[in-house]
């Protein structure tokens, strides 16, 4: 059995729950690539998948994940589906478990990996835990948006709603990812159960605006008061790339290098420009 995930925390919590019931245990493997943000345009043709990678680049460049697309330390999402797929087709009892929760990275990962599995279906069986009651560590219900946030003896209840992906699934699914892949919009949010609907690259700058004042911010405080904040959050290395692109549109004043979070600082010019003057400035 294999089990697939799309985030990196999901792989511990998933063998944590193997410990407790071997039965249902497997190779865990890991989808990498965040399909929820970004160009997806002839995404299944070497030329669309280069100018994703080609979009990655410039969104990690300067910052904590600059050269990561090429020095090997994320892996390659196609090579692993395609050893997937070679190794369903000599090993023709195997089977494989796509696990998500109800967030647009699960779910867009999941759109991206299985059209590419149609022709194993009855063998590719989806878990997706949508508006599903669980209970946390201090016996509350709550619905999980992350697969990690489950505790590991939840999965025992979970692994019963396996069910084989249908073919009318199979027929229906991908043709509503494609339709998506060639709008060529950056951003995808979840509305619910599945469906995914499109936004612009700009989408989350309006409510990074909300957050940047006057005064100096440090981008990884701005981000991490965004991700406390924002009812739509997205990866940090997203959020980065967007404060960089409003600094170069002009409207941030930046005090230091803009490479990583920690590296700058940020204020609104129109925000700042409306402030009382300090003692200092009047004084000079």
């Amino acid at each position: 059995m294999i089990h697939i995930v799309f985030q990196f925390n999901d792989i511990e919590v998933l063998k944590k729950a193997f410990e407790l019931e071997p039965s249902f245990s497997g190779e865990v493997l890991e989808i990498q690539d965040d399909f929820a943000v970004g160009p997806l345009v002839d995404i299944y043709t070497a030329e669309g998948w280069e100018a994703r990678k080609q979009w990655w680049r410039e969104v990690l460049a300067g910052g904590d994940g600059d050269g990561k697309v090429d020095n090997g330390s994320v892996g390659d999402d196609l090579a692993k589906v395609a050893a997937l797929k070679q190794r369903l087709i000599e090993e023709p009892k195997e089977i494989v478990w796509i696990w998500a929760a109800q967030n647009k990275h699960d779910v867009s990962g999941y759109y991206w990996l299985m059209s590419q599995l149609k022709e194993f279906q009855g063998r590719i069986f989806i878990l997706y835990l949508n508006n599903l009651p669980f209970i946390n560590e201090k016996g509350q219900i709550f619905y999980p948006e992350h697969l990690s946030s489950i505790p590991p003896r939840e999965f025992l209840k979970a692994r019963r709603l396996a069910r084989p992906i249908t073919l009318s699934e199979f027929e229906i699914d991908p043709d509503e990812w494609n339709k998506q892949c060639q709008e060529g919009r950056g951003v995808r949010l979840l509305e619910g159960g599945k469906k995914l609907s499109m936004q612009d690259y700009t989408y989350y700058d309006e409510e990074l605006r909300k957050l940047i004042t006057g005064d100096w911010i440090k981008a990884s405080k701005l981000i991490g008061q965004f991700l406390g904040k924002a009812k739509q959050t997205t990866g940090d290395m997203y959020l980065l790339w967007r404060i960089k692109q409003l600094a170069a549109a002009g409207e941030l004043d930046v005090q230091g290098e803009l490479k990583g979070m920690k590296d700058f600082e940020v204020r609104s010019k129109a925000a700042a420009a409306a402030m009382p003057p300090t003692v200092e400035e009047a004084a000079g």
